[in-house]
């Protein structure tokens, strides 16, 4: 666990004002809507004016679950529409954008394991990652010899085989397909590599048109509504290859004996998505609800570059229009208004109006563009959430929140997550029935709480 204590303790950066502002401007603008659809049109046209296809791009990580995932929905995807598939094998990458590799390839294959289902999908059932090196040596071989088609009809019986540790399932399609050499597998991967950084984004199963990207299967119905636009289903009754799984309306009356501990930052985008639909479950369902936020991670000294903050910020923003959450205007409250919101959360959790704060800080700072650096910005948010600024005031440097905040990320790694928004659903007796990270798993936590509730 050094990671853990790697990581504790607050960050003592905090911008400039002019920094403050020009970020968030930027980061407003990159993720806005109007911008996105200008883009969306520019590039087309062009591809119109060079007599291109639809082209899509496909990056491949043997090792990660989601690129399993993502490998079964290929053939589905060039047949249902009328793009051009180039696919890219990548190496995994250690840097700044993968502080914690050896959790995220473990949750990676649970995650993974845990929605397949629910999209139709399958992942071998097993307890742990492949531990035979041959395996990946095989799997990356045979994989990059393949050609697109080859890739998209026999690639995911390779990757089923790699994650089931079968070498000798690997072996007999190396002994029918062959496999290439070391050194032309090393240079496939840094070619794929070179590609993928030229393009801007540094992560496996991911999906690249025309300037956009889209992860996984969990991000595939963007880009389906993409090409859906622009004319490229081959036929328009055929439906969607994978839509995002709903939540349920109704729940069991055993959902009131379970707990859903909920961890967000206030300098989230993602928990900023996630919050008001996270309420509207927790009431929905009755369940109990307990809110364990945590330090933003740049904030608990994890490094992130500009490329991975870009990304997210418009992921974010793709993903609020899709969810109908509020979204868009974004101050950045990064450094010492994050701790004093925390300070103000503490305060205000004493008079059960914890989780009114939070969210209305949120709404502040990702919807509102409210600058909770200065006081008038603050007291905002204090009076949206119903509270007392002349009160609240009197809080600003209080230090109570530190200890819990590091106990909270604590208990996240316990279930393996080290990021924003995660969940944990507990049954009755308070044992774990699922641990996951990400706004996009709430669908997955509302179908776990219907499942287990009824």
């Amino acid at each position: 666990m050094s990671d853990v204590t790697k990581q504790s303790g607050a960050s003592s950066s905090t911008p400039s004002r002019l920094r403050r502002w020009g970020l968030s401007r930027l980061l407003t603008h990159i993720s806005s809507e109007r911008r996105q659809a200008r883009l969306r049109a520019k590039r087309e046209a062009k591809r119109r004016r060079e007599g291109r296809r639809h082209v899509v791009e496909y990056f491949h990580q043997v090792d990660d679950g989601y690129s399993h995932l993502a490998i079964q929905v290929l053939a589905k995807l060039r047949g249902r529409y009328d793009v051009e598939l180039v696919v890219h094998v990548v190496p995994a990458l250690r840097d700044d954008n993968f502080p914690e590799p050896d959790l995220l390839r473990e949750m990676s294959r649970k995650d993974a394991a845990s929605v397949a289902p629910y999209y139709g999908l399958d992942f071998p059932e097993t307890d742990t990652l492949p531990r035979q090196a041959s395996c990946f040596v095989l799997a990356a071989g045979i994989l990059c010899r393949l050609d697109v088609d080859q890739f998209t009809t026999v690639g995911a019986t390779v990757s089923d085989s790699f994650w089931r540790g079968d070498e000798a399932a690997l072996r007999r399609v190396a002994d029918d397909l062959g496999t290439s050499p070391a050194d032309e597998v090393r240079s496939r991967l840094e070619a794929g590599s070179r590609r993928r950084a030229e393009l801007k984004h540094y992560g496996g199963a991911m999906f690249w048109y025309e300037g956009e990207w889209y992860w996984g299967v969990d991000r595939l119905y963007h880009l389906e509504a993409r090409l859906r636009s622009l004319g490229a289903l081959r036929e328009q009754s055929l439906p969607p290859i994978a839509p995002r799984p709903t939540i349920p309306a109704v729940f069991g009356s055993g959902a009131k004996h379970m707990t859903l501990e909920y961890y967000p930052s206030l300098r989230s985008p993602y928990t900023a998505v996630s919050w008001e639909p996270t309420m509207k479950l927790a009431r929905d369902s009755g369940i109990r609800l307990e809110i364990r936020p945590v330090l933003p991670m740049v904030m608990r000294g994890v490094p992130a570059t500009l490329e991975k903050g870009f990304y997210i910020f418009k992921d974010a923003a793709r993903e609020a229009r899709a969810m109908g959450v509020d979204y868009g205007n974004f101050y950045d409250p990064i450094g010492e208004p994050v701790k004093r919101g925390y300070s103000l959360y503490m305060w205000a959790s004493q008079q059960d109006k914890g989780s009114d704060f939070l969210g209305a800080f949120l709404r502040a700072a990702f919807a509102r563009g409210i600058n909770t650096s200065r006081l008038s910005g603050l007291r905002k948010v204090v009076e949206s959430a119903g509270l007392d600024w002349d009160e609240a005031k009197h809080q600003l440097n209080n230090d109570a929140w530190r200890e819990p905040l590091e106990d909270n990320r604590k208990r996240m790694y316990e279930f393996g997550s080290w990021g924003v928004p995660s969940y944990r659903l507990l049954d009755r007796d308070g044992q774990e029935i699922l641990g996951v990270w990400g706004q996009d798993r709430l669908w997955l936590v509302a179908r776990k709480i219907e499942e287990s509730g009824s």
